[in-house]
């Protein structure tokens, strides 16, 4: 049997307690997105924004003709939902718990949804970058996802 590896790619991110330099205390985390050294990512970024989701809010679906990807939730919890050649959906959760860097290149559709209870964050690497005279932003509709399951989890962190 033929196997076809996906094109949608996630990348398990370290993160690494940050300590106080007066007592080693806990005062935070970092977590290394994208380092030029890794290699990790197939097409380097142009550009780096945020985006945020509402509680419970979905963003998209839309594809972008021109634009490759990457997005990991840095506050909060969504679940990327992306639509693969074969036509089947994969739902990929990235959270400030466990972040996963999501890959889509150009020409994959792809939305969000948040499942906080509060305001996700998202912080978008992209090639190239975006301009205003330049719209990439293609909407589509997802009419066979059952959308309705994630109203059963949405609100609960």
């Amino acid at each position: 049997m033929l196997m076809v590896e996906s094109k949608i790619r996630t990348y398990k991110l370290e993160k690494h307690t940050t300590k106080r330099i007066t007592d080693e205390s806990t005062n935070g985390f970092l977590i290394p997105v994208w380092r030029d050294w890794d290699k990790t990512i197939s097409v380097e970024p142009k550009m780096v924004y945020i985006t945020s989701v509402n509680p419970g809010e979905i963003k998209g679906p839309h594809l972008h003709k021109i634009r490759h990807s990457y997005y990991v939730c840095i506050k909060g919890k969504v679940v990327f939902i992306v639509k693969e050649d074969s036509g089947k959906y994969l739902e990929i959760e990235s959270s400030e718990e466990n972040p996963v860097l999501v890959e889509i290149p150009k020409n994959h559709s792809s939305a969000h949804i948040n499942l906080s209870t509060k305001t996700s964050i998202i912080l978008a690497l992209v090639n190239p970058s975006w301009k205003p005279d330049n719209k990439d932003e293609h909407n589509v509709t997802y009419d066979d996802y059952d959308w309705s399951k994630w109203d059963k989890i949405k609100n609960i962190d």
